[in-house]
Order: C-alpha cells, then structure tokens, then sequence
C-alpha cells in the first residue's frame, strides 16, 4: 500500500515524493492565488478551478487562504471563505450549499499520534470533514479531524469543533457544544 493510499484509508503514513509533490503544487497555486488582485476574478477562478477537487458554480474565497492539497476539498454552491483561512486538507473536506466561513477559521483533516515514538517517524494521519448545507461559522472556528457537521448549524466565533454537530443546531466553546436548537428550514 502506497503512503497516499493509506492516508486516504485514514491509516497512519508519512509524506513521500509523491505526496511532497502535491503538497508544493497546490501551496504554488495558492501563493499564486493569493497574489492575484481581487477585481481579476478571471484568473482567481481558474486557479481555484485548478485547485479544488469539486465547486459550484457561485463561490467566492478571500485571500489569503491555504489549501494542504486543493483536490480534496469540494465545495458547493454559493460558498464563501473570508480572508485568511486554512483547509488542512490531507483527507476529504467536503462543504455543501450556503455554507458562509469568517475570517481566520482552519478546517484540518490531518492529525498526529499521541504516541510520541510515532511522531518522531513523522507519521500522521488524516480523517475526513463532512459540512452540511446552511452552515456559518463564526470568525477563528477551528474544525478538527474526522468531525461531521449537520445542516442548518451555526458554529459560533472562537470554537474548537472536536465532535459531531447534528443539524439545526448552535454550538459554540472549546470544544464546541450544542447550547441551540434551530427550527428547521422546512419548519419555519
């Protein structure tokens, strides 16, 4: 089994060539992206079309954003990011529609042992982040590995999300907790 293949199986793994390879693609197109005036969406949009693994056809992301591999990440439709965030995107980082991100948020994927023999052989692993539809999160939002979060949901500024939020739901604090029930779209 190749490393990228265990990392994608969620299987502890190092970086390789290959990998070494993919990760400094996708910063070039990012430092590239980040350089590029704002009002040139022309170009914006083709390095994201570059980067990304999935988007709709409505999304705006500000600079300065970092993506670990770019093709991980798919995002829906009307997707915005505000400036300076991070998709530590060594897994899938999977966002669907309507989905509003604050400044300054991190989305990562990736993760290290606790064991600290395995991380002195520079293993890590990486769990995948699943978004629902609906979904703000408030400025400085950390998501940790392996999280789902449902529809309908607001994340609120500062929070560490470490576990699972169902849908129609608030959740703030470190670690984030549910503190809200939000009717559901269909309800109101």
């Amino acid at each position: 089994m190749t490393q990228k293949q265990k990392l994608q199986a969620g299987e502890l793994y190092c970086v390789d060539e290959e990998l070494r390879g993919e990760l400094a693609h996708a910063k070039r197109l990012c430092e590239e992206y980040n350089a590029t005036p704002r009002d040139d969406l022309q170009t914006r949009r083709a390095i994201m079309h570059a980067l990304l693994g999935k988007h709709g056809e409505n999304f705006n992301i500000e600079s300065n954003v970092w993506f670990d591999y770019g093709y991980n990440t798919e995002v829906g439709e009307n997707f915005y990011v505000n400036h300076d965030c991070v998709f530590l995107d060594t897994n899938k980082l999977i966002f669907g529609n309507n989905v509003y991100i604050a400044p300054q948020c991190g989305f990562y994927t990736a993760g290290h042992p606790l064991d600290a023999m395995l991380r002195r052989e520079e293993l890590e692993f990486a769990k995948p982040i699943t978004v629902g539809n609906d979904v703000w999160f408030g400025g400085g939002v950390k998501v940790l590995p392996g999280v789902t979060i449902g529809s309908n949901v607001v994340i609120g500024a500062g929070s560490v999300v470490v576990h699972d939020i169902p849908s129609n739901s608030v959740a703030v604090g470190n670690p984030a907790r549910v503190i809200k029930k939000i009717p559901a779209a269909d309800d109101e």
